[in-house]
Formats: C-alpha cells, sequence, structure tokens
C-alpha cells in the first residue's frame, strides 16, 4: 500500500498550483507561469491515477464490509466475484503509481532539438544520417508532432552532413531524449560495388527547446552575421542576404540557418536552436554538480557512447543500452518509425535506476 500522507500531499501540491496560476500576480511573471504549467501538466495525469487508486482501494474496503454484513446469498456471490476482479487488478495499478510517482525532470514536457550529424563513414554516413531524419520524422507523424527543418547541409551523394530540425509535441524531449549518442549502421553502401559490408556511424544529439524565460541572451551578447545562402557546391539559392549566423560572444557558441528564403525567419530559427544550446550546457553544469547516485545510467547517455547498431543484412536494430529480448528489434519496423518497444524499455530502465537512488537516500 502507498503511503497515504504521500498521495495526499501531491494532490494538495496539485490544488495550491492550480490557486497559484489564478493569481493575478503570478500571471505577470512568464518565468514562474512557465514552471508552474509544467508542474501543473505534470501532477493532473498523476492526481487522477492516485483518485482511480483510492477509489478501488476504498471499494475494496466497502466489498469485504458487505460480505461481513451481507446475508443475502446472491448479493453476497455478486460482492464476491468483484471483490476478486478488484484485487487481482489492485497490483498492477499501484505498480503504474508508483512508477509515477518518481520525480519526473521538469524538461521533458518540453519540445525537442534534434541534431544529426555524419560520422565516420564519408558519404555513406552521410546517407544514413538521411536515414535516421527519415526515421524520427515517421515517429513524429506517428504522434501527431509537428517537425520543424531548420538547418542542413547535404551529402556529396544524398543524405545530409549535418541537419537540425525541431519536433513540437506533448513530452517530445521526454521522448527522443534517449536517441542522444552514436548510431552505428552495418550494410553494403550503395556507393560499394564490391558488395563489401561497411561499417558507417552519425551522431545524435537531442536538446529540449528551451523558452524565453529559460536563458537571458542579452543582445551586447550576440555577434549576427547575414550572407547569401548556398546550396550544393557552393552555387547561390538566394539574391538577398536571407542565411543568418549568430555568433554567443560569451560562450563562443556558432549558429547558422539559411534553409528559410527569409532572414526574419532564418534568425528566429538560429535563436531557437542556440537558446536551447545554452539550456543544455546549462544542464549539464547543474548535472554534473550532483551526486553520481543520482545520476541515470540511461537517460538521454553520452553523445559520444555508441547507443544502437543498425545491421542491414541481418535485419536487427540492437540497442547496446538493453538487455535479453528487449535488446533487439526487426529492422524494418524501427526504420518504418515504430520506436516505441526501445523507448518505452529505456523509460523503464531509467525509473528503475531513479527509484534505486532515491531508495538509497
Amino acid at each position: 500500500m502507498i503511503n497515504p500522507d504521500i498521495l495526499n500531499g501531491i494532490k494538495e501540491r496539485f490544488a495550491d498550483i492550480t490557486r497559484e496560476m489564478s493569481d493575478p500576480e503570478v500571471a505577470t511573471d512568464p518565468r514562474k507561469m512557465a514552471a508552474l504549467g509544467r508542474e501543473h501538466t505534470t501532477l493532473k495525469e498523476v492526481v487522477h491515477h492516485i483518485d482511480v487508486y483510492v477509489g478501488q482501494r476504498n471499494e475494496i474496503g466497502d466489498l469485504k464490509e458487505m460480505l461481513r454484513t451481507e446475508t443475502d446469498a446472491d448479493l453476497k456471490e455478486m460482492a464476491a466475484l468483484e471483490l476478486e476482479t478488484l484485487q487481482t487488478s489492485l497490483p498492477a495499478l499501484e505498480e503504474e503509481l508508483r512508477l509515477m510517482l518518481i520525480p519526473k525532470n521538469p524538461e521533458d514536457t518540453k519540445d525537442a532539438i534534434i541534431e544529426i550529424r555524419a560520422g565516420t563513414g564519408g558519404d555513406e554516413a552521410a546517407l544514413f544520417a538521411g536515414d535516421l531524419f527519415r526515421l524520427y520524422s515517421r515517429v513524429a507523424e506517428k504522434k501527431g508532432w509537428k517537425v520543424d527543418l531548420m538547418e542542413s547541409s547535404l551529402g556529396t551523394q544524398g543524405g545530409f552532413k549535418e541537419i537540425i530540425f525541431g519536433i513540437s509535441g506533448p513530452d517530445a524531449f521526454g521522448t527522443m531524449k534517449y536517441e542522444s549518442g552514436v548510431h552505428r549502421v552495418q550494410r553494403v553502401p550503395a556507393t560499394e560495388s564490391s558488395g563489401r559490408i561497411h561499417t558507417s556511424a552519425a551522431t545524435v544529439a537531442v536538446l529540449p527547446e528551451a523558452e524565453e524565460v529559460d536563458v537571458d541572451i542579452h543582445p551586447n551578447d550576440l555577434k549576427i552575421d547575414v550572407y547569401r545562402s548556398s546550396g550544393p557546391g557552393g552555387q547561390s539559392v538566394n539574391t538577398t542576404d536571407s542565411a543568418v549566423r549568430i555568433t554567443h560572444i560569451p560562450t563562443g557558441t556558432v549558429v547558422t540557418c539559411q534553409d528559410e528564403k527569409s532572414q526574419h525567419k532564418n534568425k528566429d530559427k538560429a535563436l531557437r536552436v542556440l537558446r536551447s544550446r545554452l539550456y543544455e550546457a546549462k544542464l549539464a553544469e547543474i548535472e554534473s554538480e550532483r551526486s553520481e547516485a543520482r545520476r541515470s545510467q540511461v537517460s538521454t547517455g553520452d553523445r559520444s557512447a555508441k547507443i544502437r547498431t543498425y545491421n542491414w543484412p541481418q535485419g536487427r536494430v540492437t540497442d547496446h543500452r538493453l538487455e535479453g529480448d528487449e535488446k533487439n528489434h526487426a529492422l524494418e519496423k524501427v526504420m518504418n518509425g515504430e520506436l516505441d518497444d526501445i523507448l518505452k524499455a529505456l523509460r523503464t530502465a531509467e525509473n528503475a535506476d531513479r527509484l534505486a537512488a532515491m531508495n538509497s537516500d
């Protein structure tokens, strides 16, 4: 049984947040409203499950009392059957609620910015980067998320040397954060005449998209250059200076964007990427200051770590962070955007690690 004081405390916190968000003074503070809004969204689902769980426990208690006091045989039989059904389903409901009570990362509710870069493997790596972009686009399509292309650099034989895009939708970052790392592909490249299997790689970085209230960027800290955008081979694709390069002087972070024909739109997209990179750096600094015991061994992962291998000849995708039956998956399904089984297993592993860390404190 889950401690009722914990459940009551969560419901009280949810009620406090609801009242606080309706306070006119709070409504004028964008930073506080954004933080409260994220917490409200997270707790709303938890409170619903608490109500279901508490209601089922109360119903079980009522049925037990009925069996103790009822004299009608038919009513007692019906009560006994209903009691058995509720008692059978209660453990799964309780376990689901326990997992929900694990404090979530507040960034999980944010939109995501995904950066894919071709690694070792030359033209084949660029083609694979293109495959990963199509994979994530299909995931977004299945979930009803919006994909917003921000910047891309085409490979000479197709695919992308680099592509940056945003994904907007419920829990986009919390879902896609597990994709950060090195993705390796083993297959016969289209450019290979001898039929030899090559191993290539692409790196994926998934950033929580920062809102303006998350990161303070002072205009004086920015160096903004505009120039004419260019296509493959360097030819000009625009007759105006629509491409934008923004340099954040304090950190040396440089972001470019030239995919839009409008300089204003390119600047807005570049600022979104810059804001998210600075926000991620800020989060990484905070994370490095926490104790090792509190760090999840799965979570977003080290970008230098090999997380997954896509083996074309064997039709198999292997996620190296998982074990047993959860480790291997059908290549065709994964490339068609069916990532839910892998992502669910990774989230479960992360929750188990976080629960263990909580219990060790």
